[in-house]
């Protein structure tokens, strides 16, 4: 005897068929961090640039003032080369570099979705700009001028290491900062670049 529904719902005898599940989606992109870039160019640039108009006004033609027991002399210096006072003679060319270094930057901030590339990037940028801006309005000439370089550390006049400025200390900075995340793997788009091992093909 065939056991009987507690319900009039007609049976449905059709087969069921199974729902196969929807493929992993891909994480969701990282925010843009064109801003972080944007505010940290226009700090540090904003540092050297003032910086450099207290150094010009006040210790044209003085000695060294030396700070921090002998660790650090400050002392007016212009640099016709590159940063911390190397390659003088060829001003037009890291004139060229600077400008074009500014215009990667700026092109590759729309894509920017990493705090340290953000940072790093934007250190670089307010660096090549400090200096850009004193190679196109310094003394001798436009395209021509002269870095103003202030640090000298351990001994005056660079003995022990080439003087320098706030927008060397970001190229370094934010230069090695972009090494440190190229090292962890972390891409400026926000990606993340995985080692295959060894043996697996592309």
């Amino acid at each position: 005897m065939s056991a009987e529904r507690d319900d009039d719902r007609p049976v449905d005898d059709r087969p069921v068929t199974e729902v196969e599940p929807e493929p992993d989606q891909a994480p969701p992109l990282p925010r843009r961090r064109g801003l972080i870039l944007v505010v940290a160019a226009l700090l540090v640039y904003a540092a050297d640039l003032v910086t450099k108009i207290i150094v010009t006004a006040t210790l044209e033609g003085e000695a060294p003032i030396r700070l921090l027991g002998g660790a650090v002399y400050l002392q007016l210096v212009r640099n016709p080369g590159a940063a911390f006072s190397m390659a003088t003679g060829m001003t037009w060319l890291f004139t060229l570099i600077a400008a074009g270094v500014v215009v990667a930057i700026i092109w590759i901030m729309p894509k920017l979705r990493s705090v340290g590339w953000a940072l790093g990037l934007g250190l670089v940028l307010a660096g090549a700009m400090g200096n850009l801006t004193d190679r196109i309005f310094r003394a001798p000439s436009v395209f021509h001028g002269h870095v103003v370089d202030f640090v000298s550390v351990f001994a005056p006049n660079g003995d022990y290491f080439p003087l320098f400025n706030v927008a060397d200390a970001g190229i370094s900075v934010g230069g090695a900062l972009i090494v440190l995340m190229a090292l962890l793997g972390r891409d400026y788009d926000g990606s993340i670049v995985t080692k295959k091992p060894k043996g697996e093909k592309a």
